[in-house]
């Protein structure tokens, strides 16, 4: 099974549920790649677009990449509005793109699902000489209160190996590895910065967030029903919130 596939099978809650990012990094990709109307953007795995305004705003030209034909075809009718954009519907590993072609290239919590030689070296070859490479991800955490984190560990372990635990906190060591690995593909200039917010939700909006991740949706039924139901239980049995603590992690680099 494709789990890339997955996030093609409920586009409608996967753009109300998916979060957006902070302006401060939008401001800062756009302010470290100089865009203006002037310039073109490939965004890498579009999803429905939680990160793609604020490009479009430059009035840069903007082109999307998207595996999943649902989510192609939504993000295509959300953004019809702009004439400074068009969406593709086929993986970044198989598109033919214009060498060279590129001032920005961009993707939001998506650049994983791409093996990293062919990941980075084809971003490489796409961008202009000087032209910018910015990968960001959101890395969510249930806030560690009331106990209500410990409880829900102990579902995500029942539920093993099918599922994968609750997420660890993202640290300086992690950022450190994606900037050298990002160094070993020529590009100069690299950095990263950490980002911080904070989103809550009633029981059921939670699961209904993780019915958006591919590990979740890859689940047999039944586990999934099993889960969702312990889960939802659990959570209301501590007050009937959750809060995720999101670090997003930015990376922006330029093609010598």
């Amino acid at each position: 099974m494709d789990l890339r596939l997955t996030f093609n099978e409920d586009v409608i809650n996967y753009d109300k549920m998916r979060p957006t990012y902070v302006e401060e990094l939008f401001h800062d990709v756009i302010q470290f790649s100089n865009l203006d109307n002037s310039k073109k953007a490939l965004e890498i795995g579009i999803g429905t677009g939680q990160a793609t305004v604020p490009f479009l705003n430059t009035g840069c030209k903007v082109t999307a990449i998207e595996l999943g034909e649902d989510l192609a075809e939504f993000s295509n009718r959300k953004f019809s509005k702009y004439a400074n954009f068009n969406v593709i519907n086929n993986d970044f590993e198989s598109v033919v793109l214009d060498n060279q072609n590129f001032d920005l290239i961009y993707s939001a919590t998506a650049f994983h699902w791409i093996p990293e030689e062919i990941g980075y070296t084809k971003a490489y070859q796409l961008l202009r000489n000087g032209g910018v490479l910015a990968l960001f991800w959101n890395r969510p955490i249930p806030a560690e209160e009331n106990g209500l984190h410990f409880a829900m560990q102990k579902i995500y372990d029942k539920y093993r190996p099918s599922f994968k635990s609750l997420p660890v906190a993202y640290n300086e060591e992690h950022c450190l590895k994606i900037v050298n690995t990002i160094k070993r593909y020529g590009f100069i200039d690299v950095n990263y910065k950490l980002y911080h917010q904070t989103r809550t939700f009633d029981a059921q909006n939670y699961i209904s967030l993780l019915n958006t991740y591919s590990d979740h949706r890859a689940l047999p039924e039944d586990k999934r029903i099993l889960f969702e139901e312990e889960m939802i239980e659990t959570i209301n049995d501590y007050g009937g919130q959750i809060h995720l603590n999101d670090t997003i992690d930015l990376y922006l680099a330029r093609k010598s």
